[in-house]
């Protein structure tokens, strides 16, 4: 009997293996989305800059030149809205004085708004859906009317730019 119960015990092993590679994700990767939203602190922002927004920055945000403009993905076009996150700082704003921004989706022009005040903006407006092509990427991009121009160096600021793109309601 005892034997009997010692081949009941034995069981083969199954063989060790060491276990996989453990990686890390590649920097700033976002596999399962395109952004249709461009944020500057984004590590991939610089992949979508098309002009005038430096590239290679840190931080949240990123001074623009005069017509800053980005590459929007491919997605769905329907009920998109432009939106943008920006500032008029007091520094620039005291030479420029009130400014108008002329907001654009693939160089139609969508509005344009005049700004009284420094600080903080939002600006957000449906997009016509004929202005996008399904299967396209997208231009999004603003103009500033008056650039600040630093008396030290000459560089022409246009404003600080968060972030721009488009979204869904």
């Amino acid at each position: 009997m005892t034997s009997a119960l010692f081949l009941c015990a034995c069981q083969t092993m199954p063989d060790a293996y060491a276990p996989p590679v453990q990686r890390l994700p590649f920097e700033n990767a976002r596999p399962y989305r395109a952004p249709r939203f461009i944020m500057m602190a984004d590590g991939d922002a610089d992949f979508r800059i098309v002009r005038d927004i430096p590239a290679h920055a840190e931080g949240v945000w990123r001074w623009t030149g005069q017509h800053p403009t980005v590459r929007i993905p491919e997605g769905p076009n329907r009920d998109l809205r432009y939106v943008m996150d920006f500032a008029l700082p007091n520094v620039t704003f005291a030479s420029t004085g009130p400014v108008t921004l002329s907001f654009y989706v693939n160089d139609h022009l969508l509005d344009r708004v005049r700004y009284t005040t420094s600080g903080s903006k939002h600006f957000e407006k449906a997009i016509p859906p004929d202005w996008l092509e399904e299967g396209k990427e997208a231009l999004a991009s603003a103009e500033i009317d008056k650039v600040y121009t630093a008396q030290d160096d000459g560089v022409r600021l246009g404003f600080i730019l968060v972030g721009m793109g488009f979204k869904q309601p």
